[in-house]
């Protein structure tokens, strides 16, 4: 009987972040060796999930090995990489003989030590377990591709939805052509394309125009191609490293010429439509205006500067200081500042307090706002998700947690001791709070939220705040991207 292994190592690393991301972010959220891997992810809706399920179909032994994965936030500390690798490495070691291998990186890690973390850890278990063994690799759509990550697997696959709702799906695609490779019906390769350009964050809606047209005419292009796999890396913008941008993967059946064909019409797709990739940015007081004037409630401002799933602090003032300047009422925001979470919490419920809120780790996103507030609740921060929702989290802790008002508008304002992305409801509904009641919720995000909200939300207004994940990324200060490319320069860029 077949043992399959079963790795990952997964973190989003925003490079324009001065904090570094440690071991103790990935205890904060996994890291698992063995069985305990089994026990917590089968049945998640991650692809690790979707490994285990497709190795069971197949009736082979999966091995689960080592998986670690920490929460989108700086480069990696280069002592706390090495030791993941080599706990990484050890684990492979200590499972003893395997057949194959089915991993999942992220695609945008990074380390102090090692630019492209993925390329060099994949690397690595090449080197453990030899050229011939099998490995098949699922990315986040939001990977920074490189060669170093083809060549040390078989086959990549790329979620197909941002959201990503169908993480599992995938984890189970790439059981089942792991499968067919081991019954020798396939002989995978693969080939990739990296046309000179990097697709705005804001486009990135799998679901909507543009993006969704490339997705679908990529879909009947491998259609009549017989593809044995296609995929569209949209790109992490945040990751100031040379493999920064968009990138298209090929897979076919032994056939590196028809490989190489079909990737260069979709490198050449996406080049074609790289202007209607440009979105349009909304300054946070013209959105604060639409939401007022809009008739229907509640509406959701995209806080794109503060993008927690993208790395950032989620401390950014720059929207609550703005409603409250205006007078709105009946708003929601949350912000990570375990300072004033502390505070609001000896102070307990009904009281009142000055609080100095946010712009804790920089004033990149707004400046400290301070009001008066009221306490209204206090809470552990623990919630659950039962849906497959970005990110394929489950299980929740932000940390103790105090819901407060201003005492003026009455703003409500979650206050935390942990950062955490807005990837479910259960965030207000586990502290007491009626998301549909609202009249205008402030979520951290630009793609990744709108599965959450979407129940509740009656429209999404991308919101061009300032931060270390601002939606202009022309904006960013790189020195590693690749040069040229769109949209940085844009009359000198041309199709390479």
């Amino acid at each position: 009987m077949k043992r399959i292994g079963i790795i990952g190592l997964l973190q989003e690393s925003n490079t324009f972040i001065e904090g570094k991301t440690t071991l103790e972010h990935f205890r904060d959220d996994l890291l698992l060796v063995g069985e305990a891997i089994h026990q917590q992810m089968s049945e998640a809706p991650h692809e690790i999930g979707g490994f285990f399920e497709g190795v069971a179909a197949a009736d082979y032994v999966a091995v689960p090995i080592f998986l670690a994965r920490a929460i989108p936030y700086g480069v990696i500390e280069a002592s706390a990489f090495d030791s993941l690798v080599d706990q990484l490495l050890d684990e492979l070691r200590r499972a003893g003989p395997l057949d194959a291998i089915l991993a999942a990186p992220h695609g945008a890690t990074v380390a102090e030590n090692h630019p492209d973390a993925d390329g060099y850890w994949l690397g690595e278990v090449r080197k453990a377990v030899g050229p011939d063994l099998p490995i098949v690799a699922t990315i986040d759509p939001h990977a920074n591709l490189s060669q170093a990550m083809i060549d040390s697997t078989n086959v990549i696959m790329a979620y197909e939805t941002n959201p990503h709702l169908d993480q599992r799906a995938t984890g189970r695609r790439a059981a089942d052509l792991l499968t067919r490779v081991l019954r020798d019906e396939i002989q995978p390769i693969q080939v990739a394309a990296f046309p000179p350009m990097a697709i705005n964050i804001q486009s990135q809606e799998t679901s909507t125009a543009p993006l969704s047209d490339f997705y679908e005419s990529a879909k009947e292009l491998n259609k009549r191609k017989d593809t044995l796999s296609h995929s569209i890396i949209l790109g992490f913008p945040y990751a100031d490293v040379p493999e920064m941008g968009s990138a298209v993967l090929v897979v076919t059946d032994n056939d590196t010429e028809r490989a190489t064909e079909i990737v260069g019409e979709l490198g050449n797709a996406m080049w074609e439509m790289r202007q209607e990739f440009e979105p349009t940015f909304v300054p946070p007081r013209d959105a604060i205006k639409t939401a007022l004037a809009s008739a229907e409630f509640p509406v959701v401002l995209l806080d794109m500067g503060d993008n927690v799933g993208g790395g950032s602090p989620a401390d950014g003032t720059t929207l609550l200081t703005e409603l409250h300047g205006c007078g709105a009422t009946n708003a929601f925001v949350c912000i990570c500042d375990p300072e004033s979470t502390t505070s609001a919490i000896e102070a307990g419920p009904k009281a009142k307090l000055e609080l100095t809120i946010g712009a804790k780790n920089d004033t990149l996103h707004g400046a400290p706002f301070k009001a008066h507030f009221r306490v209204l609740s206090i809470h552990d921060g623990k919630f659950f998700e039962t849906k497959a929702r970005h990110g394929g989290f489950t299980q929740f802790d932000q940390g103790p947690t105090a819901v407060v008002e201003t005492l003026d508008t009455e703003i409500k304002v979650m206050l935390t001791t942990r950062r955490m992305p807005p990837f479910s409801l259960a965030q207000l509904t586990s502290c007491e709070l009626a998301p549909k009641l609202f009249s205008i919720i402030v979520a951290k995000g630009v793609i990744a939220p709108l599965a959450a909200y979407r129940p509740v939300a009656k429209s999404f207004i991308h919101v061009d705040t300032p931060g270390v994940t601002r939606a202009d990324m022309t904006r960013l200060n790189y020195s590693h991207r690749r040069r040229p490319m769109f949209p940085f320069e844009k009359s000198n860029t041309q199709l390479l």
